[in-house]
């Protein structure tokens, strides 16, 4: 048993023997250790961005803490498992480092666990690219994602990139970026479990957090993966704001059939990290996982699931 094993046993049967009161009221009181102008901080920032809950001193709203405790205390045997799941040491480093963070507010771990080898969600010791990927992108937003792809796999190590993306502004973007290579499709559509039409909710703070909703002013066209690619597909990439859930369920035949490798963005609330895992291995069981992360050290965002 190495620090970090010794670290999530102790951490998780702490939070085993604790009620969901008591778990609240430590984190209650660790965040009220840490620096004001990182309350502030992270205060302005649930504020911005509303998948985890708000949080004010002010107006002693602290639902983010509580969504914290409740995942932890009610979903902690499912913690448990995905780290026992996990495949390297990495992973499991950074899992301990999330919920450290969401428990004691501990920077120090997820300072250390941020990927500075790779580019967002292409760890080239895992994720094996040939000429003949069939890569599906959720959320290309403006090519971004693909643009690493082509850097680091090479311009020949595909055979044909679909790319999904909502918002107006970023799928002109997306277009203009890419249309000098060859096959690679756009869709302006959006992925769910069903196909029909829903609305965009647009983001104040930026077209990337642009979301889904079953009302609005915008409307757009929802398909599943299975249905709008008849292709066999060997990769999906999901980064769509909360959405990946039933993104993934309209892709379970292609999973089951194909197993393609999967760059799922597991951070958009308190409960994916764990979910989608457990969604993935309910459908296909000899996956294997791996976490990743992209963000910064005060807030757990950016966090990639990698199945293969």
């Amino acid at each position: 048993m190495n620090i970090i094993d010794k670290k999530f046993n102790t951490l998780t049967n702490t939070i085993k023997k604790q009620t969901l009161e008591e778990v609240y009221n430590t984190i209650y009181d660790n965040f009220f250790k840490i620096n004001s102008s990182i309350q502030k901080s992270l205060e302005d920032y649930f504020d911005k961005f509303d998948y985890w809950g708000k949080l004010n001193i002010k107006d002693n709203n602290f639902e983010e803490l509580n969504n914290r405790a409740i995942s932890l205390k009610e979903h902690i045997e499912d913690y448990i498992w995905l780290y026992n799941k996990l495949e390297d040491y990495r992973s499991k480093k950074l899992l301990f480092a999330i919920l450290n963070n969401w428990y004691q507010f501990d920077f120090n771990t997820l300072n250390t666990s941020i990927e500075k080898n790779y580019p967002h969600y292409f760890d080239l010791d895992i994720v094996k690219c040939d000429k003949n990927e069939i890569f599906v992108d959720l959320g290309a937003y403006i090519g971004d994602t693909i643009a690493d792809y082509l850097n680091y796999y090479g311009l020949d190590n595909y055979k044909k990139i679909y790319c999904y993306e909502i918002t107006n502004e970023s799928f002109n973007a997306l277009q203009n970026n890419l249309s000098k290579f060859d096959n690679i499709e756009f869709r302006k559509k959006a992925v769910s479990n069903q196909e029909g039409k829903i609305f965009i909710k647009e983001s104040n703070v930026d077209p990337s957090a642009n979301t889904i909703s079953t009302n609005g002013n915008i409307s757009i066209e929802t398909v599943t993966i299975d249905n709008d690619i008849k292709e066999d597909v060997t990769m999906i990439k999901m980064d769509i704001e909360g959405a990946e859930e039933k993104a993934l369920l309209g892709c379970q035949k292609q999973i089951i059939k194909n197993k393609p490798k999967l760059l799922i963005s597991v951070y958009h609330n308190h409960e994916d990290l764990w979910k989608i895992p457990r969604m993935i291995s309910n459908m296909k069981s000899n996956y294997k996982f791996y976490l990743r992360y992209y963000g910064n050290n005060i807030f757990p965002t950016e966090i990639v699931l990698i199945a293969v």
